[in-house]
């Protein structure tokens, strides 16, 4: 915990200026999978701002900034999705040091509740960025011994498949979620098993939004009507992956390695009783 950073940060860092629009921000993530991108001036190299992909799912209908839409640009989303990243991005960056310790790093994540953090040298040019899951794959092998069920969470957000994509955009920006898994179960919600039956993450609402069969589907400039009418069933990923509370993190981390992922829900008999992110387990990491 006490190595230096950057034996683990990615040290080739894909930034962008803040001239660049908010749609091909959009599909600059995509194309990389990265979940968030570090912006600078493109002359000094100098930390701007980042964006994320929270702050997409912000401005396409989540929350505070679909006002750039509904007010700047009165609902036409083809205007405003042109509009600068910086008019989105995070401009408060927190930045560590290229001499900073992995300890160091894991402590500012958790107390700020952010999950990358840009590394600068003592010029504070951008060399580096480190993520939750950098730090998670590279010292699950320590933790192997304890389970999901000792740092999943299991205040689960959670929605039904004819759930409209807005909504889903809000209960994520407004709770800070990544993921939610989508449940059912029988007629009667009081009877209902809520047992999975997918799951939708931000990268899949971004992905959605890049999709030239979303612009297709605008029937006029305004993004509100795709957004209320395509449904969390039609995005969502029927064959989730999922752990079981006796799972170790070492194996949970393997399979976010494996598999590209941030985050799993626990299941019991096809019901979903947890959580467990990259953001767990960097707390699991914090105790070693």
């Amino acid at each position: 915990m006490n190595e230096n950073i950057m034996k683990i940060a990615s040290k080739d860092v894909i930034s962008i200026p803040p001239s660049k629009s908010i749609k091909d921000t959009a599909k600059v993530m995509m194309e990389h999978q990265f979940r968030r991108l570090p912006v600078t001036d493109p002359g000094s190299g100098k930390v701007l701002g980042i964006v994320t992909v929270m702050d997409i799912l912000d401005f396409f209908g989540g929350g505070n900034k679909f006002n750039i839409i509904e007010k700047k640009y009165s609902d036409n989303f083809l205007a405003a999705i042109n509009e600068p990243v910086r008019e989105i991005m995070s401009r408060d960056v927190i930045c560590l040091s290229e001499k900073s310790s992995i300890y160091d790093v894991v402590d500012v994540m958790l107390a700020n509740q952010i999950g990358a953090l840009p590394i600068v040298d003592g010029d504070e040019n951008l060399v580096g960025i480190v993520t939750e899951r950098d730090i998670a794959l590279s010292l699950a092998g320590e933790i192997d011994d304890r389970t999901a069920q000792d740092y999943m969470s299991t205040k689960v957000f959670t929605t039904t498949p004819g759930t409209p994509i807005e909504s889903a955009c809000k209960i994520m920006v407004r709770n800070g979620l990544r993921r939610i898994p989508i449940v059912g179960g029988e007629a009667d919600i009081s009877k209902a098993a809520k047992k999975l039956l997918g799951i939708v993450t931000s990268t899949d609402l971004i992905r959605f939004f890049n999709a030239k069969e979303f612009f297709d589907n605008l029937n006029s400039n305004a993004a509100s009507e795709v957004l209320e009418k395509t449904k969390v069933s039609d995005i969502m990923v029927k064959d989730a992956i999922i752990v079981e509370a006796e799972d170790t993190i070492g194996e949970i981390c393997e399979l976010f390695k494996i598999s590209n992922i941030g985050g799993v829900p626990v299941v019991k008999d096809d019901v979903v009783i947890g959580i467990i992110t990259e953001r767990d387990i960097l707390r699991a990491v914090k105790k070693l």
